[in-house]
């Protein structure tokens, strides 16, 4: 197991993250497909296609896509949005059961933040224990987003 991940039963996953950026930009990151498209998947993968309907009861469906895996399309629809704090919807891969995240954005000293992702349930611990590596390699490409973005190297 990562040591940013907990797992607190056999359905759920727990991944907290302190990310260099505050609190409005990490939100912004999950929120404007701009940089959705920059940083969502895994390593290896990019984000061909991410749009969304940002408002309770809103739509959003994205692509992740690998030359080995190919394409991957995921939907859901928020469920609770809080601007910097908190984001909750539903996450389903197409003809896959949905389960119910929730990232908690918290401002630390120095500008930082901590990202806690909550994602549940899952049908088998198998299940469960394929999305800790890929959500924690989809968070390291969302640091080197950030990485990025503190250099200017976008926006």
């Amino acid at each position: 197991m990562l040591p940013d991940t907990e797992t607190l039963a056999d359905d759920e996953l727990r991944i907290s993250r302190d990310l260099d950026a505050p609190p409005e930009l990490v939100f912004r990151l999950w929120t404007d497909p701009v940089h959705v498209v920059r940083w969502m998947g895994p390593d290896g993968f990019d984000c061909p296609s991410f749009e969304l309907d940002l408002r309770e009861g809103g739509a959003w469906r994205g692509c992740i896509r690998s030359a080995e895996y190919g394409e991957n399309w995921m939907s859901g629809v928020y469920r609770e949005i809080v601007p910097g704090r908190r984001l909750v919807f539903t996450f389903a891969w197409d003809e896959g059961p949905e389960t119910l995240v929730t990232i908690d954005f918290k401002a630390l000293d120095g500008g930082r933040t901590r990202q806690t992702f909550h994602q549940t349930p899952f049908e088998t611990v198998e299940t469960r224990d394929s999305h800790v590596g890929g959500w924690a390699s989809a968070f390291d490409c969302e640091a080197g987003y950030l990485e990025q973005i503190a250099r200017g190297a976008d926006t």
